[in-house]
């Protein structure tokens, strides 16, 4: 008997470096996605391959400890998988053997690695007949991709587990909750890549790291200055402060005692968590302009206070505006990757065609290939389905 888990990817619409800071983002899960097809073997194992030669076949025992493989092999997200799974308690007598392939870009920002982590622990636990509440899962995997070293939040991994067609997510932490929102009718994304690779398992991942020191550090010392009560939540996270609704007089407090960078950084993460209260009122409302504006405020804040765009992200940003769309700006990590462009059925066709002309053929000296350039659809949630025998 066969078995296929399909995950999909995402792209964050708006959030970006909050989520593990605490504080919520509002991504879409994507119909572009990773499939493991898989047979149940009753050894406890997991042998995997791929059609592409740049991924090698491994195999490894389900045995604790789990060790990891060299650093950017792509066997870490799956071992990353089974190691939580396995520190949770959950049993994995048996094992899988299995061909990995997917639509969603590599190194692109757009939650290939989660979207595996995610798929691998879905067939192993298929495999082993355990099944998890998905926002416990959710939980588990974002703690359990941190094995690939990569100071990560949950945003992936619940997109990947809790999507819904037509809808975007809005997810919040500590505790996880994720809540619909309806797209509205005639909303149109444009995913456009920047031609430069965003490795978060290599290297990006450092500069990644640093910020999310730098966000701990702002926040242990805004959080003395004004006097914030600590609790467990409020340790590792912006909410304890923001709650309080003075944004601007958060701010001037920061600005006083933070260090420049820290102070970007700072200014970065309380204004995009700002930014989605207002985005997901706006995406109630069908207000797509505004929608955009804030999209555009995000990708100044990235760019300037955040420091994770660069300068093929930012050309893509101005040459989608330029061509009509509502907003766009950096989706993922940034260092790369891939932006988002906010358009409608009459600006979509022409955003694409100048995103061709003005960014692609004078770098490629052709068009983009479907995988560097593409209209996502907001889709549903990973799921194991049986093939035929």
């Amino acid at each position: 008997m066969s078995w296929r888990v399909t995950a999909p990817g995402r792209v964050n619409l708006i959030g970006e470096h909050t989520d593990y800071n605490g504080l919520p983002v509002l991504p879409i899960a994507i119909d572009r996605d990773i499939r493991v097809d898989f047979q149940i073997v009753d050894d406890p194992v997991v042998r995997l391959d791929n059609p592409s030669a740049r991924f090698a076949p491994f195999a490894f025992q389900l045995k604790r400890p789990i060790e990891a493989a060299d650093q950017g092999d792509w066997s870490n997200y799956v071992r990353a998988a089974a190691r939580g799974l396995l520190e949770h308690g959950v049993p994995l007598e048996r094992g899988i053997e299995g061909t990995v392939t997917g639509s969603v870009p590599i190194a692109s920002g757009l939650s290939s690695s989660s979207a595996l982590v995610v798929a691998s622990a879905l067939a192993l636990l298929k495999a082993n007949g355990v099944t998890l509440p998905r926002l416990q899962l959710a939980a588990l995997m974002a703690r359990a991709e941190r094995f690939v070293g990569l100071e990560g939040g949950g945003m992936d991994q619940a997109a990947c587990l809790h999507g819904v067609e037509r809808h975007a997510l809005r997810i919040e932490f500590d505790p996880l909750r994720v809540t619909p929102v309806r797209v509205p009718e005639g909303w149109r994304w444009v995913v456009a890549s920047s031609l430069v690779r965003a490795e978060k398992s290599a290297g990006a991942r450092d500069a990644y790291n640093e910020r999310a020191r730098q966000c701990r550090d702002a926040l242990e010392e805004v959080r003395d200055a004004v006097g914030v009560e600590r609790t467990p939540s409020q340790e590792s996270s912006y909410r304890g402060l923001v709650s309080a609704g003075d944004l601007d007089g958060l701010l001037r407090v920061a600005r006083r005692i933070l260090a420049p960078v820290l102070f970007l950084r700072f200014r970065h993460v309380v204004t995009e968590g700002s930014r989605v209260a207002l985005a997901e009122q706006a995406m109630r409302d069908g207000d797509l302009h505004r929608f955009g504006d804030l999209m555009v405020r995000s990708h100044e804040s990235l760019r300037d206070d955040y420091e994770v765009s660069t300068g093929e992200l930012d050309a893509i940003v101005e040459v989608a505006l330029e061509a009509g769309a509502a907003g766009a700006r950096l989706t993922g990590a940034g260092f790369g990757g891939c932006a988002v462009a906010l358009c409608d059925d009459s600006t979509v066709a022409r955003v694409m065609a100048a995103l061709a002309a003005r960014f692609y053929e004078p770098r490629l000296g052709r068009p983009p290939t479907g995988d560097m350039m593409f209209a996502p659809k907001a889709s549903v949630r990973a799921r194991v389905e049986r093939l035929g025998d």
